[in-house]
């Protein structure tokens, strides 16, 4: 048998076993060590491997930055900025027609700047907002919907979890990860916007018109979102911005691990200057940010036996000469691969999405010319390949958000989500479509700052 044959085998038992609920990780190490003991011949060197690829991966200092972005949304959605963020929005924003759903975007796009996971950006905006969309007469469809695709922004708008990992693996400037991803996360936001106000000038009864609230009122309530902008700046700008105008280049302020720590502190901080993060509160924030960081580890653990058993066949090297030898035009295979990140959607969540297929996709990806540095095209690459992903979290008939917002509104049945979300996902390819014909998009603001 040939080593890609083999690796082939390989991830098909690695699919099987998740389609028999084996835990992702759990599927992805044992079709690792199985696969890495054929082609070593003997267990004694495959578990010697196990030895020192464990300390490989959790000694990397640039895994530390997972835990603290995760502590900094927990911290974030104890300390009631979410209320603040959806109430704002909603004041500005609920006596247009959709109004509160698009206030509900908002309210996702800032959360998420502090947040960093789309699971937890569902789930506690799908707590805040859709009973306040309920009671005022929306649509279970159109408000499952839009807090579904909505949640897909915690891991578009930076800092991202996600893009720490593509970083990691594919060895680039998570700075400038962040920053590429920016633009097309505000994009993200606006593209939902428009998809609410074309919903429901079609079906006017699924977003009715509340109130206008007084100025001053409205002014209250945004006086009360300062600290997510606050924090967002104090963590972007100092991970991003030139704060030495006297040295040549840019002179952050911090890395991005000492922005993570700085963010989750500061975010703590509010919390408890709030009274809003009690000792309860903390103690749980700290457990659930174990449990989330170790369920990733684990996962990314089994991915690096997996990738190691893939290394050992040559089959990414070889699927990558195979493709140059084809002559596939290069946008023909790279829409090929965000096809895959769709139909993985169905199976996988983000994580193991991205942790799977990029050591196979980027050696392919490093072979093909559209007219960009490598640089840019590593940026250009992981910003779709973050997209796509996003994607297949919000497309039925399996999609983790969609079950998370679903699980939130108790007796709404899945179907009205289905329904919903589909304006969004259809947003969503549209979106797809503009940064794949226009590179610039992702890449401007990378231009500009370095």
């Amino acid at each position: 048998m040939s080593g890609l044959e083999l690796a082939l085998s390989g991830f098909g038992l690695m699919l099987l076993g998740i389609f028999l609920r084996i835990p992702i990780g759990a599927a992805m190490f044992a079709s690792g060590f199985i696969g890495t003991w054929i082609v070593l011949g003997r267990p004694t060197a495959t578990l010697s491997q196990m030895k020192t690829l464990t300390y490989d991966t959790f000694s990397s200092y640039s895994l530390t930055i997972v835990p603290l972005f995760l502590l900094m949304g927990q911290f974030a959605t104890k300390s009631g900025m979410s209320g603040a963020l959806f109430n704002a929005a909603s004041d500005w924003l609920g006596h247009r027609k959709g109004g509160v759903a698009m206030a509900a975007v908002g309210a996702c796009a800032g959360f998420g700047a502090v947040c960093g996971s789309s699971l937890a950006t569902a789930s506690t905006m799908g707590q805040v907002a859709l009973p306040e969309m309920r009671k005022r007469g929306y649509s279970d469809a159109l408000s499952t919907g839009v807090l579904a695709a909505g949640g897909t922004l915690g891991i578009l708008i930076p800092p991202s979890v996600i893009l720490v990992i593509y970083a990691i693996l594919t060895e680039q400037n998570l700075v400038k990860m962040f920053i590429a991803a920016l633009v097309p996360g505000l994009l993200a936001a606006f593209g939902y916007m428009v998809t609410v106000a074309i919903y429901v000038r079609i079906r006017p009864d699924a977003g009715p018109v509340a109130a206008r609230k007084p100025l001053r009122a409205r002014m209250k309530t945004l006086a009360k979102v300062w600290p997510v902008v606050a924090i967002f700046t104090l963590v972007m700008g100092g991970i991003a911005a030139d704060w030495n105008w006297v040295k040549p280049g840019a002179q952050a302020l911090f890395t991005p691990t000492e922005g993570a720590a700085v963010g989750a502190i500061a975010t703590g901080l509010y919390g408890v200057a709030t009274r809003s993060l009690g000792w309860g509160a903390f103690k749980a924030s700290i457990l659930e940010t174990a449990q989330a960081s170790a369920m990733i580890f684990f996962i990314i653990f089994g991915a690096q036996v997996f990738n190691a058993f893939l290394a050992f066949t040559q089959a990414p090297q070889a699927l990558a000469d195979w493709v140059s030898l084809q002559g596939y035009a290069p946008m023909t295979v790279l829409l090929a691969m965000l096809l895959c990140y769709l139909v993985f959607g169905c199976v996988m969540d983000s994580l193991s999405m991205i942790l799977l297929t990029i050591p196979i996709f980027f050696p392919i990806i490093e072979t093909l010319d559209f007219g960009l540095t490598s640089e840019q095209t590593a940026i250009w690459f992981g910003i779709l390949a973050l997209i796509v992903v996003e994607v297949g979290l919000i497309t039925p008939p399996v999609g983790m958000n969609l079950f998370i917002i679903n699980q939130v509104g108790g007796d709404i049945p899945i179907t009205q989500t289905y329904r919903g979300v589909l304006p969004f996902v259809a947003s969503d390819l549209v979106r797809v479509v503009v940064l794949l014909m226009f590179p610039s998009i992702s890449l401007w603001l990378v231009g500009v700052m370095f």
